[in-house]
């Protein structure tokens, strides 16, 4: 029988700052002392993005240091470690966010060795397992570690699916594939004629048997999947690279190289970035630069990188955001694609199953071409009525994130499958707003089942002819979880205010409206080409008024790849935003990863926000509102919260 060793101190995030600043100087509390825990500890708090170009044991010193309490942050650099914690404790949904790694490898470096809450996002636990890292949602463990008893990992794990339960017990994905992977074949599933899911279907078609894993697409059931796409980003390739060649020594001998790619996304507006110059990042920026770079080299993988390589100011930006470019150039129907960013869903809009794994997970599939996941279970969003003028899907997904079933966790690992008569008047780019939002839903991923929509997004995008297959729906009466029903014609532009994707209001019930400093229109779900028809409408509109942003507001609008810089130049757009005052910034992720121009320097200022998510310090230490890109627009041009109807009422003459 194996233990736990857990003898160390626990840490419970509480609530209060206070309670947190009292275990940090070395008093050991109880649950009833520590009161309220935090919930939705994000990733973004655990590992902030000031801390995210370390990948490997110096991470020990950064656990928590993001973390919010009270509108404080209690937790310093090298805290944990110090304090000899080993146990961490928190509220519900820790680690969403963010699919980043380096929360629970900052963790476990720093000596915490288990994370108990009462639930966790989906891709943090997984993370968590692959690093060996336990994590339990059984609150008895906690007075049972304080009388010093011993945890039996096999007690720890009895809960989990099989294949999670032999990792963790093998020390990590890296060692159970050793040991596990190295006899591999496509899956035998059930041939029966019960009703599935397009998500079932899609799956069933790349599933994966080994020496200690089935293929059954049983909800709950840990799998393995071979992949069409992987692709990973520079913040995680210095780490796989790092992983791997720790474990199988070099070279490596990597499977399918064709189906991975490379991208230098996040990271290319770092020199402009206020939060790296000021402390210091920039060589470590290159340190990871160079680190991706020779990994693509040095193993023949496709790259997407800077648009220049001097990056002078004159010619900035990558090529594009990864998950952005993978839907406008590699996604297909019917495919599966993984990538280490939460935000990779944006993909499922084209009929695949599209979801986003950790530095881990990935470093296994670049050796072996398989991916673990455990079997989701499926929500059916039922979209009726015609989606009244001036609602976009980002209206739609803020209103479902503030939905109390989402709020109280019915979407966490989930797919959620968008469907309805209203689906059918969105086009793809606007469908990729809501399968990218999933990752805010807390969901495995989202999807929309192709169709002829999708057929001309491929013809006109990517010159693809493509041809639906009968199989790519899912068939009546497959079995879901549960069927949110939302009436469009209801729906009106939506914000969330400053924290959560969650904080759903609607505009027009805002009575108070806030000045704003910053309007920032970008980033992977807004950052498409309708996304930029929607500023241009706006702005235009503006322009021929003689209308301009305000001197004290900043308006930047940033493309989300080339393809959208090159459409918005075709279609004259530049002329109208140039007119406004607009500031236009080559594609990358940006302010929404405080990765440059568009986040926020001080905490009083206030940022309106195309983004996907506002947690605290995601893009800068100030308040970041949530909204639709025409109301980002509208709101730039008026100086305050506004939507563009209100806008137009303001200057008719």
């Amino acid at each position: 029988m194996a233990n736990l060793d857990v003898s160390g101190r626990i840490l419970l995030l509480a609530a209060d700052p206070a309670i947190v600043e009292r275990q940090l100087a070395g008093e050991n509390l109880t649950l009833d002392e520590a009161g309220a825990l935090r919930d939705d500890v994000s990733t973004d708090e655990i590992t902030p993005i000031s801390v995210l170009t370390r990948f490997d044991e110096r991470l020990g010193q950064c656990p928590y240091v993001g973390f919010h309490a009270g509108g404080r942050s209690p937790i310093g650099h090298g805290a944990v470690h110090a304090g000899r914690f080993q146990v961490t404790v928190a509220g519900n949904r820790y680690g969403k966010g963010s699919s980043r790694e380096h929360s629970p490898l900052a963790e476990y470096h720093a000596g915490i060795r288990l994370v108990i809450a009462r639930s966790f996002e989906r891709i943090y636990r997984q993370n968590a397992d692959n690093l060996g890292l336990f994590t339990s949602t059984n609150f008895g463990l906690i007075a049972r570690i304080r009388r010093g008893e011993a945890i039996d990992i096999d007690e720890l794990v009895a809960d989990r699916d099989p294949l999670a339960a032999a990792i963790l017990k093998s020390g990590g994905l890296l060692r159970y594939g050793q040991l596990h992977m190295q006899r591999v074949s496509i899956g035998e599933t059930s041939h029966d004629d019960a009703p599935r899911t397009l998500v079932e279907k899609i799956l069933a078609r790349h599933a994966l048997t080994t020496d200690v894993t089935n293929a059954s697409l049983e909800p709950g059931n840990g799998i393995l999947v071979r992949a069409d796409w992987r692709f990973i980003h520079e913040y995680y390739t210095g780490m796989a690279a790092h992983m791997l060649h720790a474990t199988f020594g070099r070279p490596l001998t990597l499977h399918d190289a064709r189906s991975m790619l490379a991208f230098e996304d996040h990271l290319s507006y770092s020199h402009r970035s206020e939060l790296h110059i000021r402390n210091g990042l920039l060589p470590n920026v290159r340190e990871l630069s160079d680190a991706h770079r020779a990994f693509a080299h040095d193993y023949d993988v496709r790259n997407h990188g800077y648009l220049s390589e001097a990056n002078s100011e004159r010619d900035e930006g990558s090529e594009g955001i990864s998950h952005a470019m993978m839907a406008e150039r590699y996604a297909l129907p019917g495919q599966v694609v993984v990538g280490t960013d939460s935000h990779t869903p944006h993909s499922g809009a084209l009929g695949c199953v599209a979801f986003g794994v950790g530095t881990t997970d990935m470093a296994n599939a670049f050796v072996t071409g398989a991916v673990r996941m455990t079997v989701p279970q499926s929500l059916r969003i039922e979209l009726s009525g015609p989606i009244p003028a001036g609602v976009t899907a980002k209206d739609i997904v803020l209103h479902l994130l503030a939905d109390a079933r989402i709020r109280a966790g019915a979407g966490v690992g989930k797919v959620f499958e968008f469907a309805g008569a209203a689906i059918a008047s969105l086009s793809t780019d606007e469908r990729t707003t809501l399968t990218n939002m999933t990752a805010e839903l807390g969901g495995f991923t989202g999807i929309v089942a192709p169709d002829d929509e999708t057929v001309r997004f491929l013809k006109e995008r990517r010159g693809i002819d493509f041809t639906l297959e009968p199989w790519m729906r899912s068939d009546a009466g497959a079995r879901y979880a549960d069927v949110i029903a939302i009436d469009c014609t209801r729906l009106s532009p939506m914000l969330a205010a400053p924290g959560d994707p969650g904080n759903g209001i609607a505009l027009q019930t805002l009575d108070e409206r806030p000045g704003i400093d910053i309007a920032y229109g970008g980033s992977c779900t807004a950052g498409k080409r309708e996304d930029f028809d929607h500023y241009h409408d706006v702005l235009s509109w503006a322009a021929a008024r003689g209308l301009r942003v305000p001197d004290n507001v900043k308006l930047y609008l940033q493309f989300g790849t080339q393809d959208v810089r090159d459409y918005c130049i075709a279609q004259g757009y530049v002329d109208a935003f140039e007119r406004v005052g607009a500031i236009l910034l080559q594609p990358s992720c940006g302010a929404c990863a405080n990765c440059g121009p568009g986040s926020s320097t001080q905490a009083q200022q206030v940022t309106i926000s195309a983004i996907n998510r506002n947690f605290p310090g995601r893009s800068g230490p100030g308040k970041v509102w949530l909204a639709s890109p025409p109301t980002v627009a509208a709101s730039a041009l008026a100086g305050r919260i506004a939507s563009f109807a209100e806008l137009q009422q303001r200057f008719m003459k």
